[in-house]
């Protein structure tokens, strides 16, 4: 048996496991997160991801998510099925300048489905009702702290916080992130379901288009073909929206995205790839006007970039 741990981001502790009879995931939450600001979350999410893995299974493609094997509740930890050893992360992919429209494609179809068929589920809302982990993980040190480190887009922020927590329609993964999904053999499976919660799903949507524009600053030489992605992901997430969400659901992802994109540089999580601080202040300055100006279409927030 071999067992190396993964990459489990600043949040969890996640370990590969290989034996003759096949290859797991065991994964273990962490109380205290390993960041340099003090971040502390409460470690039951990790039966909650459980939990959504198995229900989310139930209308995603098959190979979709992992598959739930076993749970140690004692120790916050539960294990699930691996994907193929030839996988790799979106994230790696986009950073090497590997432009695929069809993965583009099918994250937005995997979030229009949740979003679809979740949407006005009473019993979903129910059993994933309760927004701890997302406040602890995501509003607090994201949309919170830039409101206190930026107290000019402090007013915008909080008009967000409100609209958003207002919306309770359907599932939220929480971390619609290029990291999250696994990609092999045309395949794509979606990971880390430990923030979900049952909300605003425009915040999904702004959490992925975030990335394609942080990549942008990245790497401007592949600008266009991020751009391009972000246009392919969105109008496929599009196409499965209820006619319900059509009227709001850019606007809201737009105001998403402002905060996001200056979270990622002055949140408690910024993105490791960015360390230049010329190319953060070009990120700061375009995400605060993104804030302030009220962007309500994808297409004018892309011209910004």
């Amino acid at each position: 048996m071999e067992i190396r741990e993964l990459g489990g981001g600043v949040s969890n502790r996640v370990f590969l496991v290989e034996e003759p009879a096949g290859r797991y995931v065991i994964k273990q939450s962490l109380g205290r997160l390993r960041v340099a600001d003090e971040w502390l979350a409460d470690r039951s999410r990790i039966f909650r991801e459980r939990q959504s893995l198995e229900d989310v299974a139930r209308f995603l493609p098959a190979g979709a998510v992992p598959r739930v094997l076993w749970s140690d509740d004692a120790n916050f930890r539960f294990a699930m099925s691996a994907a193929p050893p030839e996988a790799e992360t979106w994230k790696s992919q986009l950073l090497a300048g590997r432009i695929e429209p069809a993965v583009a494609a099918s994250v937005g179809v995997l979030l229009g489905l949740l979003i679809r068929h979740t949407w006005g589920d009473r019993a979903m809302e129910r059993r994933y009702g309760d927004q701890t982990a997302f406040d602890q993980l995501r509003l607090d040190p994201y949309y919170r702290t830039i409101a206190r480190r930026h107290p000019e887009v402090a007013e915008r922020v909080g008009e967000l916080l409100a609209a958003s927590a207002a919306r309770r329609v359907s599932l939220v993964h929480g971390d619609w992130s290029p990291k999250n999904f696994l990609v092999h053999g045309g395949q794509v499976m979606v990971i880390d379901f430990e923030v979900i919660h049952y909300g605003d799903p425009a915040f999904d949507a702004a959490f992925c288009l975030n990335h394609f524009l942080l990549k942008c600053f990245y790497k401007p030489e592949h600008r266009a073909g991020y751009l391009d992605l972000a246009r392919v992901f969105y109008a496929w997430l599009e196409g499965l929206l209820p006619p319900a969400a059509l009227p709001w659901f850019e606007p809201a992802t737009c105001l998403h995205l402002g905060c996001l994109l200056l979270a990622r540089i002055d949140g408690k999580s910024p993105v490791e790839y960015l360390a230049a601080e010329p190319v953060r202040e070009k990120v700061r300055r375009t995400a605060v006007g993104l804030i302030l100006d009220r962007a309500r279409s994808l297409e004018e927030c892309f011209r910004r970039i």
